[in-house]
């Protein structure tokens, strides 16, 4: 069985629902709530297994939180220092 994700037209909705009813035996519809919490879920995870995907074979890598922090400080000093020269 394969997966697909469907637009429908309000105006065409019965329809659709009743050509759906009376193939019931081979088309299964069901709800998706990652879906209706998230509409980009599925874009969001295949971008997340994508970075997963690129920090274990190395192409990308991680830092370190205490490098994170202190570049973000760093970051944050020079963008004072340049708001108060205006």
């Amino acid at each position: 069985m394969q997966t697909l994700t469907v637009q429908v037209q309000d105006s065409f909705m019965q329809e659709f629902l009743n050509f759906v009813q009376a193939r019931q035996e081979s088309i299964h519809i069901e709800k998706d709530y990652n879906l209706e919490y998230d509409p980009h879920f599925y874009r969001r995870q295949r971008e997340l297994h994508q970075i997963r995907d690129e920090i274990k074979s190395g192409k990308s890598e991680m830092i370190v939180d205490d490098d994170f922090w202190k570049e973000i400080d760093s970051f944050t000093d020079k963008t004072e220092q340049t708001i108060f020269l205006f």
